[in-house]
């Protein structure tokens, strides 16, 4: 599916990652085009987890993972808490209901890979899911439809490193971001939504957020991870 896809749409990757500066926090914001082969990475061949860039990176030559970052809450086996599907394999079904934690705060949400990128209100996902390549559910929603997910407080004194993707309105951009300082779940949101545009935004997680791109000096070492997002070249 994802090799007739390709050979129809890809355009080479180029790596477009960079820092920005919003409301005094750095930003690691990478972007993406439809087109580019944005992927999902749990597995390696054998059925175990990847748990790192580095392993992806490899398992890919002579190809190569341009950049990359954690996607999405997981266990302690490194296996998704919500929905995942890698090239239109269901891994983990979804879950809709609320619970503790940042991933229960609803409304969450799902990130769909297909011929267009979107965010998706997790109950709206369920019932009329669209057509995705590779899917990955976490919460909470920063943005939906443009507004900010409203358990946000600006002054909030909740902070944490944090991560997660957005969408522009036509679903051909996606940006990925990795805040580089402490940051509350509001501003987080609105760098989304007042500073790049997106319609849509997800939050991916926080404290163990990693990213590896290379062109701005980030390795993304460290624990393993579970479910990650990257583009190859």
């Amino acid at each position: 599916m994802r090799l007739a896809l390709l050979a129809l749409l890809a355009t080479p990757a180029a790596a477009d990652c960079t820092r920005v500066t919003f409301e005094e926090v750095p930003m690691a914001v990478c972007e993406v085009h439809a087109g580019e082969d944005l992927r999902l990475f749990l597995n390696d061949a054998t059925g175990r987890p990847y748990g790192g860039f580095g392993a992806v990176d490899r398992a890919l030559a002579p190809r190569r993972l341009v950049w990359a970052m954690n996607a999405g809450m997981y266990q302690p086996d490194l296996s998704p808490v919500g929905l995942y599907i890698e090239d239109g394999v269901q891994a983990h079904g979804i879950v809709t209901s609320d619970g503790p934690g940042n991933f229960g705060l609803l409304p969450n949400g799902v990130f769909c890979i297909g011929a267009r990128f979107s965010v998706v209100e997790s109950r709206a996902f369920k019932a009329d899911p669209p057509d995705c390549d590779d899917a990955t559910q976490s919460g909470p929603m920063l943005v939906i439809a443009g507004d900010l997910h409203p358990a946000f407080k600006p002054d909030s004194d909740s902070l944490n490193i944090r991560n997660g993707v957005g969408v522009s309105g036509d679903g051909k951009t996606a940006w990925f971001v990795l805040s580089e300082q402490r940051v509350n779940f509001d501003r987080f949101a609105r760098f989304f939504r007042d500073h790049l545009g997106a319609r849509d935004a997800l939050y991916f997680d926080g404290s163990i957020s990693r990213l590896y791109a290379p062109e701005i000096g980030r390795q993304g070492g460290g624990f393993a991870i579970g479910p990650m997002v990257g583009v190859v070249e």
